[in-house]
Formats: C-alpha cells, structure tokens, sequence
C-alpha cells in the first residue's frame, strides 16, 4: 500500500512532467522549423557543417571520434532515455501504472498504437528487404509535442484524458525502449559488453546495499555508456538500465534520490536534449519534393503508419476494452474525446526520427524518413487539435 505522502508526492510529479513536456513541445515545434528553413536556405551548408563537425575525447588509449550529430544521437538521447527510465520507475512504483485498474487501458492502447502501425508499415514495405527494417518508426510517440497540442486547450480537455495520454505515451516509450534492445542491435563486441555487465552488476550492488548517493551511480552510468557504445547496443539503453537501479526510497529523511534526480534532469532534457535533437535531425531539403515525393514507399509507410495507424490501434483497443469491460473510460471523457486523443498518439516526431536514426545506415533514406515523419506528425497534430477543440464535453448522468 502507498502512504498517502508518497501519493501527493507522485501526483506532484505528474504535474511538474505535464508542464515541462507541454513547453518543450512548442520548443520542439520551433528547433524543428528552425532546422528545415535554415537546411531549405543559402545557409544550409552551415547546418550540415555543423552537424559533421568532428568531435574527440580520448582517455590514454580509450578514444571516442564522433561527429557532433552522433554525439547528440547517442549521447544527449541516453541523458533522454535515463529520464524515460526513471519516469517509468516512477510511475509502475507510485504512480499512473502502479494498479492494474490504472495500467490496463493505456497498455492496451499502447499495444495497438504500435502493432496497427508496425502492420500498415509492413504492408506497403514488406516485400522490400531494403526498407522492411523500417517498421518500427511509426510506432512511437512524441511525448511532449503530444502534450504541447493538450496543453494548448486548456480546460477543454480534462485531467483524466491528459493522465491518459501521459500513460500511454510512457508505455509506448517502453515499447520503443524494448524494440531498439530487440531489433536494433547488432555487431557485437564482446570485450565492451563484459565490462558493461561488470558495470551492471555495480549498480545492482549499490542499490542492494541501499547507497542513495548519486554519484556513484552517475559515475558507474558513464563507464555503462562508453562500454555500450563500444559493444553495438545502441548507448541509449544504457541510460535506461541505470535508471532501474537508482533508488526510489531515500534514506531517513534524505528525499527519494529517483525522484531527486528525475526533478534535476527535466528541465534540461526537456528544453535543451530534446530540441537539440529535433534541430539536428528535422532538417530536410524541400527542393524538388512534391505529392509524389510524399507518396514514394518509404515517406507514405511512415505518414500513414503514423496518421492512419496510431489513431486506428489506439481508438480500437480502447474501444473494445471498455465495451468488454476489461477497463473503464477516463472521467469526464467522451468518446470523441478519447478519439482526439488517439489522433495526438501518431505525433512520432522525436522518437520516430530517432527509430529512422536507428533502421537505415545508408543516408539516401534520410530525407524519406523526415519526409514521413513530419508529414504524419503534422497531420495528427492538427486533426488531433480539432477534434478535441471542437468536441463538446461528455453529457452528465
């Protein structure tokens, strides 16, 4: 049973995350524009200039060579994914995910945001061996763009509807975290995955002896990360795995170190890692692009997984779970509602971006991606905003 201070302090949480991830999606919005006019103007061999920039960092033999778009890719993401872990701690221990009356709906929901995309995917690009690997990229959602859209009606939409969407879109980032472990990795290196294990089997040790320090878990953190870099897993899963092992009870009255920490990484992730990341990886030149850009393969897969997919899986799985009685709808949330909502859920745009990082080494398929992402993510965000802005508020009993 969760005392009832632990309750406020969760619910608190959930508050401060909803309006840090509602500003950085008009954040989000604004480095997004910024990368696509600056790559589609005279200045755009600055921003693939900057973007290469070399960067080193070597300690004696031990030497990082990357340029600084993959710095940001895999190293500012694994600050982001650290703060994915710690918030999907937080909530499957104390919060929105820690019954299952709470956790049934949006993970049902989840499921279908990201099996129905992944099918719609596959059929248009399964027989093609060369872009199949792109499945996963209309199955995420964007977070805080999702929530910036919620936040721009205000009253109109309710609490219980944006605590849904908050759910959702974290158990989709779970989905999204297990798929890149899965499907993602490859090329491993046996040498580095040994000292990251080593590495594992530390932050299990401090957290078994109860240590709420920080420090050494940041410092074992940073040994986990060049060690993953190194071994072919996608360093990013190394923030989530620190996470797991930062501890959630504080020791006497010292505050929870998980939620200390959570409430020290926010700002920064989600105005500075996130759209970093979104200038970085928006950028896309319109020259020569037209409706039948748009409607090549791999830009339509991606689009209509995104607009189509999300909005159908989602709205599906709640639909049918409610009407069986596996769960019930949120309070004061009508059906339309919940429909605008699940038009909100195809807003793909970081973590989809980040999948299409993470499916095609060669670089011809970039621009396809961006292509697909920001045509479906748009699409969604503006039927999803007036759907819920023109929906009226369900009838009282």
């Amino acid at each position: 049973m969760i005392y009832q201070g632990g309750k406020d302090m969760a619910l608190k949480a959930v508050r401060e995350f909803i309006r840090h991830e509602a500003f950085s999606g008009i954040l989000l919005f604004a480095a997004a524009i910024a990368a696509v006019a600056m790559d589609n103007s005279a200045l755009s061999w600055l921003y693939d200039a900057i973007l290469q920039t070399p960067v080193s960092l070597r300690i004696g033999q031990l030497a990082l060579d990357k340029p600084l778009l993959l710095w940001i890719n895999d190293g500012l993401m694994a600050v982001f994914f650290l703060l994915v872990g710690l918030e999907l701690k937080r909530e499957f221990l104390q919060g929105q995910l820690s019954s299952r009356s709470q956790i049934i709906l949006p993970a049902l929901a989840a499921l279908g945001g990201i099996a129905v995309p992944a099918l719609i995917y596959t059929a248009i690009n399964g027989a093609s061996p060369d872009l199949a690997r792109g499945w996963a990229i209309p199955t995420a959602t964007d977070i805080a763009f999702a929530l910036g859209v919620m936040a721009l009606l205000g009253p109109r939409a309710p609490r219980s509807l944006k605590l849904f969407l908050l759910a959702l879109a974290i158990l989709d980032d779970l989905g999204a975290i297990i798929i890149i472990a899965l499907f993602y990795t490859d090329n491993l290196t046996l040498v580095p995955l040994a000292v990251a294990a080593a590495a594992i089997g530390g932050l299990a040790l401090l957290n078994m002896r109860k240590v709420t320090r920080l420090a050494p878990y940041i410092l074992l953190g940073v040994v986990l990360w060049v060690s993953v870099l190194k071994s072919g897993v996608h360093a990013t899963l190394a923030g989530v795995v620190l996470a797991m092992f930062i501890p959630i009870a504080g020791k006497g009255a010292r505050k929870s170190p998980l939620r200390h920490l959570e409430h020290a990484l926010h700002p920064y992730v989600a105005y500075g890692v996130m759209p970093i990341f979104a200038f970085a990886n928006a950028g896309v030149s319109f020259a020569g692009v037209s409706l039948a850009t748009l409607m090549q393969p791999l830009p339509l897969a991606i689009a209509a997984g995104l607009f189509i997919g999300k909005q159908a899986g989602v709205f599906g799985a709640v639909a049918l779970a409610v009407r069986s009685g596996l769960a019930a709808r949120p309070d004061g949330a009508s059906w339309l509602q919940l429909y605008g909502v699940a038009l909100l859920t195809g807003i793909g745009f970081t973590m989809s971006l980040f999948i299409g990082m993470l499916s095609f080494a060669d670089p011809a398929h970039a621009a396809g991606v961006r292509i697909g992402v920001i045509t479906g993510s748009l699409l969604s965000a503006i039927a999803g905003y007036a759907i819920l802005r023109l929906a009226p508020p369900p009838a009282k009993a």
